[in-house]
């Protein structure tokens, strides 16, 4: 009987993918019957506890009639549920609770969070069931937040940036556009519905794709029998949310693009090139090579930032990959000097061409950007309350094996890996170059001359 049930113990831990000893030693974890994920980080310095739950929903699965609606959704789970009624009745116990809270959505994640003293934790956990499991979506309230969030939008077009942005969005993803698109369109989010909320909720809106972390000064027993008494009665899908409704693939650009964006906001001009980079699915050793690529350029001593910075020719320079499970973009931004955007324009394509060479970076700056990638780590664990919810991106973007092994992985990335990742997907890789301006700029610039292909 004994064997069979080592037998059993070893099964189970090779179908969840973990096992305690590859967690860190203050990290617990589980997933109850009904798929519910359920991350204990135990950190007693503070008396508080915070509650997080992570729901991989986001722009990415957001077919046009539906984008913005995965944030308006976020709004709308700090509303009106079961078993409070009404926003004031929610509202009230937020205070009795003494709970801070707020929650976010970005591409691939939307994540819900409260932090409270820690001798409320159990009837936090029930406050987060009722919201996740019971939102009533009433219609007045929902007429009030339409607005709200359709303000924030607002507030997002006045930044003279977003409009290159956007405009990159457009070029890049073409008709998968909204997928990308985390902050929505106007319409969609004013004239959304409580029926459409309910579509949201019964696509996305189970425990089997979710991740509930806990963490703070908490026991991890207590934490997982808590749980499991409040939220194990929530009902599987049944289906796996991806399977029946698939997201659609980004195709591979064929060509580069320019296009040139004009907003009578923007101050000086600003130079943005992205690429199709590699994704969480499907090219794994690659996003470890991009995440050092990015930290040797962003080193002021890289052959990018003298080439830029130290010339003459930019006043600013950023080079960045973002982790996705669908296709992470890699983007260049570059704020030129106003009067020598062509020349640094020129610079910039010059740059590129260069990036795989033996040369172009040192061992020291190599090694300079894995140590750097460690102490960002080390130093987005120091506050608890704010580590969740790197873990959840990490969890919905990749998978918590993934961030678990992470700077194991970025210690291996060797010259020879950055230089076929820079073959990949840089070097002589289709993109989509951006360039803003104000009117004037334009007109004194002519930027249609030169910011074109050869």
């Amino acid at each position: 009987m004994k064997k069979y049930l080592l037998l059993l113990v070893l099964f189970l831990i090779v179908l969840s993918g973990y096992s305690q000893s590859s967690l860190p030693s203050n990290f617990f974890l589980k997933t109850l019957s009904n798929g519910l994920q359920v991350l204990v980080i135990e950190d007693h310095s503070v008396p508080l506890a915070t509650i997080e739950i992570a729901v991989k929903n986001g722009s990415f699965s957001e077919s046009p009639e539906f984008n913005g609606l995965s944030h308006l959704y976020e709004h709308m789970f700090f509303k009106a549920n079961k078993d409070y009624p009404s926003q004031e009745a929610f509202m009230d116990r937020i205070k009795e609770l003494g709970i801070s809270f707020n929650g976010t959505t970005s591409t691939e994640k939307v994540n819900y969070f409260s932090t409270l003293p820690k001798f409320n934790l159990t009837k936090g956990i029930e406050f987060m069931n009722s919201a996740i499991r019971y939102p009533k979506f009433d219609t007045t309230e929902m007429r009030k937040e339409n607005v709200v969030v359709d303000g924030e939008f607002q507030r997002n077009e006045s930044n003279p940036f977003f409009a290159l942005s956007d405009a990159m969005n457009h070029h890049m993803w073409g008709d998968l556009y909204s997928r990308k698109n985390a902050i929505g369109n106007h319409q969609i989010i004013l004239s959304a519905t409580p029926a459409k909320m309910e579509t949201i909720k019964n696509k996305y809106y189970w425990p089997n794709n979710s991740l509930l972390t806990v963490a703070g000064d908490v026991k991890h027993e207590d934490v997982f029998k808590q749980v499991a008494n409040i939220m194990g009665s929530w009902k599987p899908s049944g289906f796996d949310p991806f399977k029946k409704y698939p997201i659609p693939e980004f195709q591979p650009l064929q060509k580069s693009s320019y296009f040139i964006v004009q907003s009578d906001n923007a101050r000086v001009p600003v130079i943005m090139i992205d690429w199709m980079g590699p994704d969480t699915r499907n090219d794994l050793p690659n996003t470890y090579a991009a995440d050092v690529f990015s930290y040797i350029l962003s080193q002021n001593s890289s052959r990018l930032s003298k080439s830029l910075l130290e010339s003459g020719l930019a006043l600013q320079v950023r080079f960045n990959y973002t982790t996705q499970k669908y296709v992470g973009p890699i983007t260049l931004l570059v704020v030129p000097n106003p009067s020598k955007v062509k020349e640094c324009f020129e610079e910039v394509k010059k740059q590129i061409n260069l990036m795989e060479a033996d040369d172009y970076f040192t061992d020291e700056q190599l090694a300079t950007a894995k140590r750097k990638l460690e102490i960002e780590d080390v130093r987005g664990r120091e506050i608890t309350s704010d580590y969740v919810h790197i873990v959840s991106f990490w969890w919905c973007s990749a998978s918590l094996d993934y961030y678990f092994n992470y700077i194991n992985h970025v210690q291996k990335v060797t010259r020879a890996d950055i230089q076929q990742y820079v073959r990949k997907y840089i070097k002589g890789k289709p993109y989509c170059a951006g360039l803003l301006v104000s009117h004037d700029m334009d007109q004194q610039l002519q930027p249609e001359m030169f910011f074109k292909s050869n």
